[in-house]
């Protein structure tokens, strides 16, 4: 145990954030640099060290978190980093990306705030790229198999990663101009910055895993032949396809999904553009969908120069407390103030975008709204409450409906589907297809980066038997694992 009186001298205490003031005229991560190594130590020993630890249950990695808090605690990074690299391929990205449902299950967070798990996360990784701790792992013989993988995102790189270090020959397969996937292109640079990503994907170059980007399987390349061409396949595509808004006005110009607006954002701080073509400079900015993505919107138009930002939901407005029927530990819905809510715009709950209305060239200039009810679980709108707000730059920002389809990849291959339209796969991940396995939201549907990564640890596993007939590596989740729920 670390202190065994932390949890009760020391109160939480997380990460200091820039000036408002000062961030929203950058694109660098909003967190004061070095802020957290002078705090991080004793809010390690805050770690009650519990005999069951139910952070490993809110966690699908199954980290090992109450033994590297003990290790911060006293300052053995190079221990701690081992503890965390045990379970998780990529902590600097889930330490900045992840909501912590390890924080929502923490046994001090009972009745107290609980441990800053994610801060000690991303305090131990980055730590460990500085001082060398992170190297490369390349295997110590080959074993005369090829895997191609699918994607690049979290499940992608995590598959590869394992099926390399497992002596496999694996070649990484992504549609963008780089490696990344929605890590790439989908979150923006104040959440994390590209260089991490960038560092990562050189050690894997390292170890030997092979990457091919701007290649598009189902397009560029016949998913069959492929299949042909390795003797597996990982299909880590994710869930890419948005979820639409069909209302009259739909069609007028400046109304795009977020991963239409998002993506051009990144590739101005990537150098690819000088300016985005989809900008909310000067613009009345209306973002529907209160999630994630919906933040990621609003904090890029904030730096882009929004004359106005409003984000609209249309679930109320959750509590600040838990609900009784989201008892710990599960994770709960409390109302979410992100980085990018602190820098300004209004947020409006409990309301449904009715129609968009347009000018006489197309463009959309208003919002039509009113405010909603449930009835049996079904919005319903309440009459007299119809309004409109001024909107010259709306992004779609409600979820995703599953992987890919009009590509070709789910038809050439012969893959069967869900009933919620995933790709389904059997107890070792593995499709219907022989050789052929899915990991990551292409099978498990739009989730967290935790279990992305989850899943392409367990998916490597599958791989490894079914190429050398057993596999020493983890399988931390099965496919049909869900979050903690009552």
């Amino acid at each position: 145990m670390a202190d065994p009186k932390g949890f009760l001298t020391t109160g939480r205490e997380v990460a200091k954030t820039r000036p408002v003031e000062e961030r929203v005229r950058d694109w660098n991560e909003v967190y004061v640099p070095g802020s957290l190594l002078p705090i991080i130590s004793k809010q390690a020993g805050r770690c009650m060290d519990c005999g069951i630890p139910f952070c490993h249950n809110g966690c699908p990695l199954g980290n090992l978190i109450p033994e590297w808090n003990d290790y911060a605690y006293r300052e053995d990074w190079t221990a701690a980093s081992e503890r965390l690299h045990a379970t998780n391929n990529f902590p600097e990205f889930t330490g900045r990306l992840c909501p912590a449902p390890c924080e929502s299950a923490c046994v001090l967070g009972i009745n107290q705030p609980p441990v800053t798990i994610k801060n000690v996360e991303v305090t131990i990784i980055d730590k460990a790229w500085d001082s060398g701790d992170v190297t490369p792992q390349p295997p110590e013989r080959l074993s005369g198999k090829t895997v191609a993988v699918i994607g690049s995102g979290p499940a992608g790189l995590a598959a590869a990663q394992q099926l390399t270090r497992a002596g496999h020959t694996v070649a990484v397969y992504e549609r963008a101009d780089r490696i990344g996937g929605l890590l790439r292109y989908g979150i923006p640079e104040f959440k994390m910055e590209k260089r991490h990503i960038n560092r990562r994907i050189e050690q894997m170059r390292a170890e030997g895993t092979k990457f091919r980007t701007e290649v598009e399987i189902g397009r560029d390349i016949d998913a069959a032949k492929l299949r042909k061409r390795y003797d597996a396949v990982v299909i880590a595509a994710g869930a890419t396809t948005s979820r639409d808004l069909k209302v009259p006005g739909r069609e007028l110009n400046g109304v795009h999904f977020a991963m239409e607006y998002l993506p051009l954002a990144n590739k101005v701080q990537e150098g690819d553009l000088t300016v985005s073509p989809i900008t909310a400079e000067g613009k009345h900015v209306v973002v529907i969908g209160g999630g994630d993505t919906g933040a990621d919107c609003v904090g890029t138009a904030h730096r882009q120069g929004a004359a106005s930002v409003t984000q609209l939901e249309i679930m109320g407005k959750p509590g600040d407390e838990r609900n009784p029927d989201q008892p710990w530990p599960t994770f709960p819905m409390l109302y979410k103030v992100t980085s990018a809510h602190e820098e300004g715009g209004e947020r409006l709950y409990s309301v449904s975008t009715t129609h968009f209305e347009g000018d006489e060239d197309g463009n959309v200039q208003w919002l039509h709204l009113a405010e909603v009810e449930f009835k049996d679980g079904r919005p319903e709108t309440k009459p007299g409450t119809e309004r409109r707000i001024p909107a010259q730059l709306v992004t779609l920002a409600m979820g995703f409906t599953g992987t890919d389809q009009d590509n070709g990849l789910v038809s050439q291959f012969g893959l069967e589907l869900d009933a919620r339209g995933n790709i389904a796969r059997d107890a070792d991940f593995a499709t219907n297809v022989p050789g052929v396995y899915v990991a990551g939201d292409a099978g498990r549907g739009q989730s967290l980066i935790v279990w992305a990564i989850a899943e392409g640890r367990s998916a490597a596993r599958g791989v490894d038997r079914f190429l050398a007939g057993a596999s020493a590596l983890p399988a931390p989740v099965k496919p049909t694992d869900r979050a903690l729920t009552v």
